[in-house]
């Protein structure tokens, strides 16, 4: 049998699977082990697979591509809707069928390799960051049991609780503190392995164009051009404009209008959160800065000016959104003409540093 369309429910040890014809029938459905699935296409001729983009799609999405088969990963929020009836693995299959025949349904760009790999990194950085977060949380508890208050801020408390602990005078229990010293051990180990991961993602930014051109942009540096890099490839293209792209991070009000009342709300935030939150605090480090530059009377202009013009008339976090907004759209501009912002000076600074984890 000769099948034009496959739309294939992914999971980890069982797949789905509804064939059509070319009139986007079903005219069979499989269920498929992981063994299975590999070899089913090696003996049909496909002419379009359709996934969810969801966990391992990208992985399979390379592999079909790469026997001759054209891939369409659609946004899984979207298929829900065309799920008919209650919710199955089959029902799943026949929502990817009709979900595809929508023209308005943008397909998901296949990640590469490099990608996943550099968006992985992003991810680890991450968890170390929550779990050192957690550990300094946790020795802070501690020791307010006793009597001890640590100041605010991660490197100055953790500077605290440890000379407390190494204080043989503190009321410190003996029970518990080297419980809490090995507690802070594995803190400046975390540290250390952070810095090493930045030391990294600095080294890939001076190899790429896109995260170069990235860096010249205020309230950019370098774990947000990396991260921009690893989930668009450094191309925009796939974007309608600069709006389009905003929106893909949930930048852009909720809408609830009808007919000639149009109300927009909050930002949907929508999209990748890991973004949105690198892009909102970028903006609030280039609006502090404003803040700063103008009570020291140093001139400011550009997008800092207009951060400060949009504060005054409204308050400190819409600013920070309107900014961040502002910032997506600049870095769409500057991938798709893959020009530098203009800020020769600045991004000389960001493209040396190597690590946001100061030594101890």
């Amino acid at each position: 049998m000769n099948a034009t369309t496959v739309a294939v429910d992914l999971a980890k040890s069982v797949f789905q699977l509804a064939v059509a014809d070319e009139h986007w029938r079903i005219v069979e459905t499989q269920r498929l082990t992981r063994t299975q699935f590999e070899r089913w296409f090696t003996n049909r001729s496909v002419g379009l697979v359709i996934m969810e983009a969801c966990g391992s799609a990208h992985h399979w999405a390379r592999w079909l591509t790469a026997l001759g088969i054209e891939v369409r990963l659609l946004p899984a929020q979207y298929v829900r809707a065309y799920v008919r009836r209650n919710k199955t693995d089959a029902s799943d299959a026949a929502a990817l069928l009709e979900a595809a025949r929508a023209s308005d349904m943008r397909p998901v760009r296949v990640k590469s390799l490099e990608q996943q790999a550099l968006q992985g990194l992003h991810r680890i950085r991450s968890l170390w960051m929550g779990t050192r977060t957690s550990r300094i949380n946790a020795l802070r508890g501690f020791l307010r049991e006793f009597g001890i208050a640590v100041p605010v801020g991660a490197r100055t408390g953790l500077e605290a609780i440890s000379r407390v602990l190494a204080d043989p005078g503190s009321s410190v229990p003996e029970l518990v503190r080297g419980s809490a010293r090995l507690l802070v051990e594995e803190i400046r180990l975390l540290e250390a392995r952070i810095a090493q991961l930045e030391r990294e993602l600095a080294a890939l930014a001076r190899l790429s164009p896109a995260c170069t051109t990235l860096l010249s942009i205020p309230g950019i540096g370098l774990l947000t051009a990396t991260a921009l890099v690893a989930a668009t490839s450094g191309d925009v293209t796939h974007f309608k404009d600069a709006r389009h792209f905003a929106s893909w991070f949930g930048l852009t009000p909720r809408e609830h209008s009808s007919g000639s009342s149009r109300f927009l709300g909050k930002i949907s935030k929508r999209g990748d959160r890991y973004l949105r939150m690198l892009l909102t605090h970028g903006a609030r480090s280039v609006l502090r800065a404003a803040k700063v530059a103008e009570a020291a009377e140093r001139e400011v202009c550009g997008v800092r000016r207009w951060a400060l013009d949009v504060q005054r008339r409204s308050n400190h976090n819409k600013a920070a959104c309107a900014l961040a907004n502002k910032l997506a759209r600049i870095c769409y501009a500057t991938l798709r003409d893959k020009t530098p912002f203009g800020e020769t000076e600045r991004l000389n600074r960001k493209i040396t540093r190597e690590t946001f984890v100061m030594p101890a």
